[in-house]
């Protein structure tokens, strides 16, 4: 079988770069070895980190391309790739208006993690992989073929001319594009690569499993960020695989414990630096703590901020004082009220003296006391969902190999790509990459 573009992995990523070939008139044929599209797309939480757009002008919030270059830059500890984030910055509006002109809609503005502004500009993912499926689908140039895992690519000379799946050779005469998601539902490849996250949970999608790395590693692939991958803080210690259950009240104004009533960390941090500090409390267990004037700022149908909808189906416990709350917990009542109590203080300066937290997140928001009763607690602990390191690529999309040069004919975009994250990780940017630099993938590889 011949194509002008194969696609592995029709993630967001996948459609994206799919939906760029055939707007340069190239044929696609697009896989997924699972029987269904999305991946860990349709699992997460939402946000994309989009910013300067009508919905945060909307709610009066000031944003801009060097405010997301500056928060990339920080949150990732200067050690992203450069090239990679201004190719994000430069994209990233005119993506967010294509993805509308897709059909997608964007429902709401959000606070993050690592946000120096609220630009978790939400979508709901399913509706979002449906639109941007049904515009692909609507051209006769376009193949989409589910259950066909991809095995091996294929090379001809020093180029990768397409691929083998389900024992079938697929040769694409102008790119392949790799987006088959990242490694969390691999043992073998975690062990190896993330040590640190042996206790986390496991709740990304169960294609995640490494394919596109290993496939891209063969052909000489280099690697990107793999030292920096981390979980998941605010994942209810009950979630099972492939199950979103995560409820962030820190970046509302709530704070996290351990089991001994101790606050442990900065909770205005990226999550996935919390999720580290997680892991590292006793049984890897700790509780968002919050009050009812907190849980009065829950927002229905934003899956990490409804904290409403956890009380209702029973993850948010709830007491009328911190000192029953504690019990029902399984909280240090006495080491509760004491860390309350200098927190509150703290607010009330503006600034917390134990560890520094200064705003909701990234210096942004004041922060707020608990004091209101009923008082609230969310069990939570870390989980792999996503690993966010992965494949070297340049600003083109272009796979490098482990010298640096491109592999010519192979690009990737997505989850299974590393260097834009850098060392932690900015609410968003992870759907934000996937659009963004699917697109650019999807138009390198046509014109290849």
């Amino acid at each position: 079988m011949d194509t002008d573009v194969l696609v592995i992995g029709a993630g967001l990523a996948g459609f994206c770069a799919s939906l760029e070939a055939l707007a340069a008139g190239r044929e696609v044929v697009l896989l997924e070895k699972q029987p269904e599209v999305g991946g860990s797309t349709v699992l997460s939480g939402g946000a994309m980190a989009f910013a300067g757009t009508d919905v945060q002008a909307e709610a009066g919030i000031e944003d801009s391309d060097d405010r997301l270059r500056e928060d990339l830059l920080r949150v990732g500890e200067h050690r992203n790739d450069p090239a990679l984030v201004e190719a994000y910055v430069e994209a990233q509006l005119d993506t967010w208006r294509w993805l509308r002109e897709q059909g997608v809609r964007f429902t709401s503005v959000q606070l993050g993690g690592g946000q120096s502004v609220p630009r978790s500009n939400r979508v709901d993912t399913r509706q979002m992989i449906g639109a941007l499926a049904e515009r692909a689908g609507a051209s006769h140039r376009f193949t989409l073929r589910t259950g066909t895992p991809a095995e091996r690519l294929i090379r001809e000379g020093d180029r990768v001319a397409g691929a083998r799946a389900n024992g079938e050779a697929i040769r694409a005469r102008h790119g392949v594009v790799l987006a088959s998601g990242g490694f969390s539902r691999d043992e073998v490849l975690l062990a190896l690569f993330a040590p640190a996250q042996r206790d986390a949970l496991r709740t990304g999608g169960r294609g995640n499993t490494g394919d596109g790395l290993r496939m891209a590693c063969a052909m000489g692939a280099g690697l990107a960020d793999i030292g920096y991958i981390r979980g998941t803080f605010g994942t209810h210690p009950d979630a099972g695989p492939e199950q979103l259950s995560i409820i962030h009240a820190i970046y509302k104004g709530g704070i996290a414990v351990n089991r001994h009533g101790m606050r442990f960390i900065d909770e205005s941090v990226s999550y996935k630096i919390i999720g580290d500090a997680c892991l590292q409390q006793p049984e890897g267990l700790t509780f968002q703590i919050f009050d009812q004037a907190i849980m009065d700022l829950s927002v229905p149908g934003v899956a990490t901020s409804d904290m409403r909808a956890g009380l209702e189906d029973g993850r948010v416990l709830q007491a009328g004082t911190l000192e029953a709350l504690a019990a029902l917990a399984g909280i240090d009542p006495d080491g509760l009220h004491t860390t309350v109590a200098r927190y509150n203080a703290d607010a009330a300066t503006g600034r917390d003296m134990a560890f520094g937290r200064d705003g909701l997140s990234s210096h942004y928001g004041a922060l707020r006391a608990i004091g209101t009763a009923p008082f609230y607690a969310f069990p939570s602990t870390s989980s792999v969902l996503a690993t966010y390191g992965g494949i070297a690529v340049d600003s083109q999309m272009r796979v490098r190999d482990a010298f640096g040069a491109p592999i010519p004919g192979l690009y990737a975009a997505g989850e299974v790509t590393g260097g834009l994250h850098g060392a932690a990780y900015m609410t968003g940017s992870s759907l934000g990459k996937s659009s963004i630099f699917g697109r650019i993938a999807g138009r390198n590889a046509a014109s290849a």
